[in-house]
């Protein structure tokens, strides 16, 4: 039997789908910033985030009903803007460079980077510069913290691809960031 994850905001999601347009509106306020974030992530475009995250709301509403409780409802929600926001990319087209499933990938998660000075912005400006591939894979992993298993369910790709996506998502982000260093004139 699967266990109820205690929601704080079981009430309002009570109300919501008793088709409640004010419960719906203080959810959707409660955690449209976190999933533009994430939509964000995945698209790289901030107007095109808001209207993922407003189309993954809709969807998100309309099967409320299919909402077990089994986890908490931001996490529903984020897989919902997660998918809507592949999707998208998707229709356009995105691809990623596929490997064997032979290949053999280490499990680092670090980012090693010398004694340089590294802002949040640096990094997020960085990030925004990775091909889609790249940059989604990175965002699953180290942000919203996927395995390389559920990447490569979630991308319908292979482990090994998300694990060489990720490995040279790394390694451009750090190149990226040497060149943004060495353009600003920060040596060290």
């Amino acid at each position: 039997m699967e266990a109820k994850q205690l929601n704080i905001h079981a009430e309002l999601i009570e109300s919501c789908l008793q088709n409640d347009r004010v419960a719906q509106y203080k959810l959707y306020q409660l955690y449209s910033k976190a999933m533009l974030n994430v939509a964000y992530r995945i698209c790289n475009s901030v107007e095109q985030a808001e209207d993922l995250v407003q189309e993954a709301f809709v969807s998100a509403f309309k099967n409320l009903r299919s909402y077990k409780g089994t986890a908490s409802f931001g996490s529903w929600l984020k897989r919902i803007v997660i998918n809507t926001s592949l999707n998208y990319l998707r229709s356009k087209k995105m691809e990623f460079d596929e490997l064997n499933d032979n290949a053999d990938f280490p499990e680092d998660t670090s980012i090693d980077y010398d004694d340089q000075e590294m802002t949040i912005d640096r990094v997020k400006e960085c990030i925004e510069l990775l091909p889609d591939g790249y940059r989604i894979v990175l965002s699953l992993y180290l942000l919203e913290g996927y395995d390389h298993n559920e990447i490569a369910d979630i991308l319908n790709i292979s482990v090994s691809t998300s694990k060489s996506q990720y490995n040279r998502a790394k390694r451009k982000l750090k190149e990226l960031l040497n060149e943004l260093n060495y353009d600003t004139g920060y040596a060290g």
